[in-house]
C-alpha cells in the first residue's frame, strides 16, 4: 500500500485521527460522515461497530493479529520505512484503508497530540464478546469493578496476558480497554485476551459455572494470596476493584472468600496494577 502525502491536514480524511473523541468513536451515529470521508463508494454502515485508536506499531500489529479490520493509518515521516510492511498487512485486510505520511508537525495538527509512541491507526472495534461465553471456557478470570484510571486499565491486561489469566469482565463503568492510552500501556493485550462488559449479575454467572470468586481487599479475616485454597481451586475469579475506594461492600459480601497481598513497613495496599500482577501470579494454574 503506498503512503499517501495528504495535501493539507484538512483532508476530511484525517478527521478520525482529529474530529472525535473517544466515547464519539464509539458511537455510530457520530460516524455516519466519516463513512462517506474515507470511501464515499462504501457502506455507510460500516462502522456501525464503531471505532478505536491504535497507538504504536506494537499495538497495530496485535490489532491486526487478533484480526481487527483497520479503517485509516497515519504515520510520521520518520516511521514510513518501518510501518511499509504494517501497511501492507493493512491493505492485505481492507484494500481501501488509506496509509498516510505526515511530517511531526502535520501530526501535531491534526492529531493535537505533542507526541505518539509511533503511528496510529483506526480499526473498527470487533463484536463484543458474550460473557457467558467467555466464562465457559475459562480457568482464571479477573473481574475489574469500575476500574477508571486507562492507564491501569492497559497495565492490568498486559498481566492478565502475561500471568495465565483467561478473560476479563468488567463492570459497566469500568473505562474501555480500547481506548488508544489503556491499549498502548496494554502493549497490545487487550487485542489478546478475552474480554467482556457485564452487568450486576456476574457474581451468579461465575458461581453457576462453578468459580470460586475471590475479593481483593483489606480486611481482617482475609486469606493471604499465596494462601493454597486459592491456588488449588480449579477455577478461579480475582475481583479487583477502582483505585481511590476498593471494591464495594455489596461487591466483597457477594464474593466466595477475600484475599489479600501480605504487606511490610505499613503499607497497607498497592495500586491495582500492581495488586493484580501479584495475585495473578501467586494463583495462577500449575501444571502437574
Amino acid at each position: 500500500m503506498p503512503l499517501i502525502r495528504p495535501a493539507s491536514h484538512d483532508d476530511p480524511r484525517l478527521s478520525v485521527f482529529s474530529a472525535y473523541t473517544d466515547a464519539e468513536l464509539r458511537d455510530p451515529r457520530q460516524l455516519v460522515g466519516l463513512a462517506r470521508s474515507l470511501d464515499a463508494s462504501a457502506d455507510p454502515n460500516r462502522l456501525a461497530a464503531g471505532l478505536f485508536i491504535a497507538e504504536s506499531a506494537n499495538v497495530i500489529e496485535r490489532a491486526l493479529d487478533a484480526g481487527a479490520v483497520p479503517v485509516a493509518l497515519l504515520a510520521e515521516e520518520r516511521w514510513a520505512p518501518s510501518c511499509a510492511a504494517l501497511a501492507e498487512r493493512a491493505r492485505a485486510v481492507a484494500p481501501e484503508a488509506p496509509a498516510f505520511v505526515v511530517t511531526a508537525a502535520e501530526r501535531r495538527a491534526v492529531t493535537g497530540l505533542e507526541r505518539t509512541r509511533g503511528p496510529l491507526a483506526a480499526f473498527l472495534r470487533p463484536t463484543p464478546a458474550d460473557p457467558a461465553a467467555l466464562v465457559a471456557g475459562a480457568r482464571r478470570m479477573a473481574v475489574l469493578e469500575d476500574i477508571t484510571n486507562y492507564t491501569n486499565v492497559g497495565a492490568v491486561f498486559r498481566s492478565a496476558a502475561a500471568l495465565g489469566i483467561d478473560a476479563v469482565l468488567l463492570t459497566e463503568r469500568c473505562h474501555d480497554p480500547l481506548y488508544r492510552r489503556a491499549a498502548r500501556v496494554s502493549m497490545g493485550t487487550v487485542l489478546q485476551v478475552p474480554w467482556a462488559r457485564v452487568d450486576g449479575a456476574w457474581p451468579a454467572l461465575l458461581r453457576a459455572a462453578g468459580f470460586v470468586t475471590c475479593a481483593l481487599a483489606l480486611a481482617d479475616d482475609a486469606l493471604a494470596i499465596d494462601d493454597a485454597r486459592l491456588r488449588e481451586a480449579d477455577r478461579l475469579a480475582l475481583v479487583l476493584g477502582t483505585e481511590g475506594d476498593g471494591l464495594a461492600p455489596a461487591t466483597i459480601a457477594a464474593c466466595d472468600v477475600v484475599a489479600r497481598i501480605p504487606m511490610a513497613h505499613g503499607v497497607d495496599s498497592l495500586n491495582v496494577a500492581a495488586a493484580s500482577a501479584v495475585a495473578f501470579w501467586e494463583t495462577r494454574v500449575r501444571e502437574a
